[in-house]
């Protein structure tokens, strides 16, 4: 989809909605509204999750609208915070959770190039996996906050 914006004394600017989907299509989806710069989390969920740590963005829940989300399955792995993965490709998708209802965090590499964000914080980076090293320049916390 493509919006356009009003810019003054000139044609509309075109701009495309940031839009992902998980390696077999069987979730898809895009997003109408602000995406928050990239945050690392490094707790061991996001790494048993991801294989690595979750690099993710979030919005708006009722921002992100699905074109495709017939293979979208949820894992809780304690019953407030909730992990979203394609069950056909098993791409690693979304982070929700409870205490935050107005944030739905996704997994920046499932959107299409180029995002235009850019990584500034790590977190949980008590929980770092031994092997990886940290970027320098970025906001890190050991844990939440």
């Amino acid at each position: 989809m493509v919006l356009s914006e009003n810019t003054s004394g000139s044609e509309p600017a075109k701009r495309t909605l940031p839009t992902g989907r998980c390696m077999c299509g069987g979730v898809e989806f895009e997003v109408h509204g602000g995406l928050r710069d990239v945050w690392n989390c490094h707790c061991y969920r996001c790494r048993q999750f991801t294989g690595h740590y979750l690099p993710g963005t979030s919005a708006h829940p009722d921002e992100v609208i699905f074109h495709h989300d017939e293979t979208l399955a949820w894992f809780s792995p304690v019953p407030t915070v909730h992990y979203g993965f394609c069950q056909r490709c098993g791409s690693s998708l979304f982070w929700k959770a409870d205490a935050s209802p107005d944030r739905l965090a996704i997994a920046a590499g499932c959107l299409a190039q180029p995002t235009g964000l850019c990584t500034t914080t790590s977190w949980w980076t008590a929980e770092i996996g031994d092997y990886h090293q940290q970027q320098p320049g970025l906001t890190e916390f050991d844990y939440e906050s």
